[in-house]
């Protein structure tokens, strides 16, 4: 008899089945026992009667996985109008060695260290991993988006000669006796995939040696990064992230409607035109000093607020970053040389994404990483490709656990992470 999952039950009533999963929670009643099973699509109610099966449903322990052959009946007080009758129940493994919290609580009460420690089984719980179904559900968005717009999907190296953004903050690592670095972004490579295929994207790890410990970065975080070729200036890569970003959203209200009801959240809509304002008015209107060269979180959390109140949306657009700030490939913006045709996307006053238009002329590299005070010769294999002819080009980069984190509501990153790296965590 082949195995069903959980939400197959309704379809089968008056059918004997087979599940197979881990024991969420045992009710031991005078006269009746009830053993919950959960799989990967949800929970069984099995109602056991005989005495001996209850005998054995009494030796197990939460989580031993067991497997279960029943007949299949209504009952509108069951877990989607069903449960399991008659049924036997055989042990698929030991028993259990429950972990240091219940998972069949509505909520989990550990603390989000202990969570994280005890990561293989906390992310059992329901309300952990819809955050991952959540997530899985967006990158699919940002595929099929990007896929249906004639992008190619890139896969880049991680180990790299030199560091991406001109910063010291870079995991360096021994490569058969050369230094080497972690790859802090794909970016010169997409960029170099742009002079073969037009447009790509790439979804893969990123690292960042900083030292922050806050809600909201990771030393190890999923990058969603996109770069797209003969753009006129940042405006059309700003057209293209929204497009995406509405893929995104839309794919996870489809795909992941279960996970949102269990989080209690629904999906934001992604306007038909985001809002934007250039780096100086946002300074104003966060009330920030004039000669501000960045945006602080509480100037972010401002701008969110003012992007809701006077537009009603959750998402906003600060172009024209100082190029101090920016990375030496930053194109600048051609009437104010000083500000950058770039930009970031805030996302309920979070930055999301960073993206911008490119230098995209050798001459112009030189001359940049000169003004910068860098010497050239670590830049060669990129900067060269550049003398053999690329389009104007731009793009950006969205981070996944950052956008599920506000997208859930998330207080923490690390709630919507599988297995967080960070200052102080490597394992498990």
């Amino acid at each position: 008899m082949q195995r069903i999952l959980s939400t197959e039950l309704p379809a089968r009533v008056g059918a004997t089945v087979r599940l197979a999963g881990w024991v969420h929670r045992r009710r031991l009643l005078k006269s009746v026992a009830f053993l919950i099973v959960r799989d990967a699509a949800g929970l069984a109610q099995v109602v056991v009667a005989a005495p001996a099966v209850r005998e054995q449903i009494e030796a197990l322990t939460e989580e031993t996985v067991v497997e279960v052959v029943g007949t299949v009946v209504a009952n509108p007080t069951a877990p989607a109008g069903v449960e399991v009758v008659e049924p036997t129940v055989r042990p698929l493994g030991p028993p259990a060695v429950p972990p240091p919290f219940d998972l069949y609580r509505p909520v989990l009460t550990a603390t989000l260290p202990t969570q994280l420690d005890h990561a293989p089984v906390a992310l059992r719980h329901p309300v952990r991993s819809a955050a991952l179904r959540i997530s899985a559900a967006a990158v699919s968005g940002f595929r099929a988006t990007l896929d249906g717009r004639g992008f190619v999907e890139v896969h880049t190296p991680k180990v790299v000669a030199s560091s991406t953004e001109s910063g010291a903050n870079v995991f360096a690592l021994d490569w058969f006796g050369r230094p080497a670095y972690l790859a802090q972004s794909p970016q010169f490579y997409k960029q170099l995939m742009v002079g073969v295929f037009e447009r790509v994207y790439e979804v893969g790890p990123v690292f960042r040696a900083e030292p922050h410990d806050t809600v909201r970065h990771l030393a190890q975080y999923t990058s969603l990064d996109v770069e797209l070729g003969f753009v006129a200036d940042h405006r059309d890569v700003m057209a293209v992230l929204r497009e995406t970003l509405a893929g995104m959203v839309a794919t996870v209200g489809e795909r992941a409607g279960g996970a949102l009801a269990t989080l209690g959240v629904t999906v934001p809509e992604v306007p038909a035109e985001i809002p934007a304002v250039h780096f100086t008015d946002a300074l104003k209107i966060a009330g920030a000093p004039a000669d501000e060269p960045d945006l602080a979180p509480a100037h972010e959390r401002a701008l969110g607020e003012w992007a809701l109140r006077e537009h009603g949306s959750d998402f906003l657009f600060v172009t024209g970053y100082p190029m101090a700030k920016r990375p030496f490939y930053t194109h600048p913006d051609p009437a104010r040389p000083a500000y950058s045709n770039g930009f970031d996307l805030l996302f309920r006053g979070v930055e999301l994404v960073t993206g911008g238009q490119r230098l995209h002329r050798h001459a112009d590299y030189l001359a940049a990483l000169a003004a910068r005070g860098e010497p050239v010769e670590p830049y060669a294999g990129y900067v060269d490709a550049f003398r053999h002819g690329m389009p104007p080009h731009g793009g950006f980069a969205i981070g996944l656990e950052r956008f599920v984190a506000r997208l859930t509501g998330a207080a923490n990153v690390r709630e919507v992470t599988a297995f967080p790296r960070d200052l102080h965590r490597l394992t498990p």
